[in-house]
């Protein structure tokens, strides 16, 4: 009988706190939406926090630790934009994939616009842009070493129906230049 006790309030105590976290969880993700029309991708980075991407070209980096000093740090920006000089006006493209270095916590995107962007998200810096791929990013993903960005490129259909590059997947080799916060580059 005191084993049975024992294990209940063990169980209590888990669910309790199992509760508390998601609820802080829940709490930082309504926050993380609010900042976007449509959400596309999410992505967590360490114990700490996430990355939400949305169709609008923006990213929002949130944090799971509710403490106010923790939520002063969330910050949402855009990417993904290119400039068309015939009006000066932003062509602003979807945000499909967030990927996070399991060693720096630095992430890539992939957007609409065929670009793949590594981001310093401590330090809030673009850290490189790949060159243009033929098509939409769809998906992205670091080998667990970090040495490799595995890149799905195909159409997303952000300008309808059309004809679209075949799809494919590229296995890119990334330098420690490429996907090291700057405070860490020697």
């Amino acid at each position: 009988a005191s084993l049975s006790l024992s294990l209940f309030l063990s169980v209590c105590v888990f669910l309790s706190l199992s509760l508390s976290f998601f609820l802080s969880v829940c709490v930082s993700l309504s926050l993380a939406l609010s900042l976007s029309l449509l959400s596309r991708s999410a992505s967590s980075f360490s114990h700490i926090g996430f990355a939400m991407s949305s169709i609008e070209g923006r990213v929002a980096v949130d944090f799971f630790d509710p403490s106010p000093e923790a939520q002063k740090r969330r910050y949402a920006f855009k990417c993904h934009r290119i400039k068309d000089p015939a009006n000066n006006v932003d062509d602003i493209y979807p945000v499909h994939s967030i990927a996070f270095h399991h060693e720096h916590n630095t992430f890539a995107t992939g957007g609409g616009d065929g670009y793949v962007n590594i981001w310093d998200g401590f330090n809030k810096k673009r850290l490189c842009q790949f060159h243009r791929y033929p098509t939409s990013i769809s998906s992205l993903s670091f080998s667990m070493d970090g040495a490799l960005l595995a890149v799905a490129a195909s159409y997303m259909k952000e300008d309808g129906d059309k004809e679209a590059p075949s799809d494919s997947i590229i296995i890119r080799e990334v330098s420690p230049a490429e996907v090291m916060p700057n405070f860490k580059k020697q």
